[in-house]
């Protein structure tokens, strides 16, 4: 009997199952769209997101003071010649920037923002290229006759001869190597083909070592067994924080919602936050300028090479183009073209947001 009613209750289910799906399809079709839907704004979402309460902080501020106390090994990895590779889950930004600042204060240090949409490898390369060159002519143990002679600028040499010649300069201090910190080295603005291989051949170099984190779980596929052990060398360390992506998730549109102006000024608030204080003074100027000339198409290079020059914010012009490619990198400053032909440098924000975005950086 039980048998019986269990089968009747099961056919009734197919039974129910398939009248309305003659039912779905004889009836007219909905005419609603995805369009239509009353997403959150982009702004709301994220306070929403930010004012969720942490959880385990306790056990989590012990896992991060144990990674901490791997400092000393760590270093000792990349004076013997390896590259640290960070993987698990949430973000490491602060992670291996607090190991950079504090293990590493000893060495030059050089941080690329993977999470970004678009990166100018070469100008990372030429960055590092004049500060082994200073290096050099600093060091005391090195003869002026024996440094190599600089032809051309750096920012006029191709990647090879500038891989070269990060590659090519003897020391006498083995353990003397310049930091190139990476935060998520599987991101996209560093995932192409060309920019990986250019990073692998970088960290081969004799005094370049390379501190990077990943966390897209293919990410191991960008590389081939070469510069996976012969030129990266990693030392693959898992250490999970379990920290949000606060930094990482600013230049990524979050589902089911839409931008705003708003969300724009503090982006950029927080990209500016995280510069130097020069670079926020340079950054000023150029604010300034836009809200007091708001017919204007943008302000000249070279006015604003001379302002900051004034102001001893920048000691030459390759001082102000890493600046403004920082700038540029991060979207807070774009450049077109003045009806007379001279390039300008505008910010492409409201002049409320503007106001707003100067009044919290002062």
């Amino acid at each position: 009997m039980d048998f019986n009613a269990a089968e009747e209750e099961e056919f009734g289910f197919s039974r129910n199952y398939f009248l309305a799906k003659e039912m779905g399809s004889s009836g007219k079709k909905s005419a609603r769209k995805l369009s239509d839907i009353n997403v959150v704004d982009e702004q709301e979402l994220r306070e929403a997101s930010a004012n969720i309460e942490p959880k385990h902080q306790n056990d989590v501020a012990d896992l991060i003071n144990s990674y901490k106390s791997l400092y000393p090994k760590w270093v000792f990895d990349l004076r013997c010649g390896f590259g640290l590779l960070m993987y698990g889950f949430g973000s490491k930004k602060s992670l291996i920037e607090d190991f950079a600042s504090t293990a590493l204060a000893e060495h030059s240090v050089v941080v690329i923002n993977g999470y970004l949409q678009s990166i100018n490898i070469k100008q990372v390369i030429i960055a590092l290229a004049e500060i082994l060159w200073e290096q050099l002519k600093l060091n005391r143990k090195v003869s002026s006759g024996s440094l190599p002679k600089v032809q051309q600028p750096f920012s006029s040499r191709s990647m090879d001869d500038l891989l070269s010649f990060l590659d090519g300069p003897q020391m006498d201090e083995k353990d003397n190597f310049i930091c190139v910190v990476v935060n998520n080295i599987d991101g996209p603005g560093l995932r192409d083909t060309e920019t990986q291989q250019y990073l692998a051949r970088l960290a081969s170099c004799s005094y370049i070592r390379v501190v990077a984190s990943i966390d897209h779980v293919n990410a191991p596929l960008l590389w081939d067994k070469k510069m996976v052990h012969a030129q990266f060398n990693w030392y693959w360390y898992h250490v999970p924080t379990f920290a949000p992506y606060k930094v990482e998730g600013l230049f990524l549109p979050l589902i089911l919602a839409h931008g705003s102006s708003k969300q724009s000024a503090k982006t950029a608030l927080i990209v500016l936050q995280s510069l130097t204080p020069n670079a926020q003074s340079v950054f000023r100027i150029l604010a300034e300028y836009q809200l007091s000339h708001p017919d204007d198409e943008g302000m000249a290079i070279d006015n604003l090479y001379s302002i900051s020059r004034e102001r001893f914010l920048v000691s030459s012009q390759v001082t102000l183009n890493a600046h403004l490619t920082e700038f540029k990198d991060h979207e807070l400053v774009k450049t077109k073209r003045h009806s007379d032909g001279q390039d300008c440098l505008y910010i492409p924000l409201t002049k409320e947001g503007l106001e707003k975005l100067l009044s919290e950086i002062s």
